[in-house]
């Protein structure tokens, strides 16, 4: 797998509000489910190898970020003909096999991980009470080995975000596998 990194985008934009299905069918609105606090949104899949080396830390930074009434969310956009292990299905083993307690959802005409500027799985945004980009980067700043991590990267804005403070100033890009674009991989 080729790993790249995600763009740099301008802190403040945004978020489009979105309506998307989860793994079950179930719809989940964003609006409706942001946190009073703000919301994470992880760009996720299940084959990326980089993906699914932090799900379960982002899972731990989830749990965290709830007992702040930072909300949680994580979008697949890689639901293609040519990628079958990111399908539905295998979405809701991958929710059983981690644990996962947010909300996964299918972006299968990837509207949302477009107007989010995303790149690469995972690809991480962090947006405050006024759903404005605070934060946009790596989960840790070592996602192969948990033991290694050093720096804490979205749990250390996590925690800015709820103190009220600045946006971090030093925001490292997240890298992973990119997202496998339906216009571009099928022409």
């Amino acid at each position: 797998m080729a790993l790249i990194q995600s763009a740099n985008i301008e802190l403040g934009k945004e978020l489009k509000h979105f309506i998307l299905k989860d793994a079950f069918s179930n719809e989940f609105n964003s609006s409706e489910n942001f946190g009073k606090g703000g919301m994470i949104i992880a760009i996720m899949c299940n084959h990326c190898p980089y993906s699914n080396a932090i799900w379960k830390r982002l899972q731990k930074v989830s749990e965290f970020a709830k007992k702040l009434d930072i909300n949680c969310v994580a979008i697949n956009p890689n639901i293609h003909p040519n990628y079958p292990e990111d399908s539905p299905a295998h979405m809701s083993s991958k929710i059983e096999e981690f644990g996962i307690k947010f909300p996964y959802l299918v972006d299968d005409k990837q509207i949302v991980s477009k107007q989010l500027e995303a790149v690469c799985t995972p690809d991480i945004f962090l947006f405050n009470e006024s759903a404005k980009l605070y934060y946009h980067g790596r989960l840790d700043d070592n996602w192969h080995d948990e033991l290694s991590v050093k720096e804490e990267d979205l749990r250390e804005a996590v925690i800015s975000l709820f103190g009220k403070q600045p946006a971090p100033t030093l925001q490292e890009n997240s890298k992973g596998c990119s997202i496998k674009w339906i216009d571009t991989v099928m022409g």
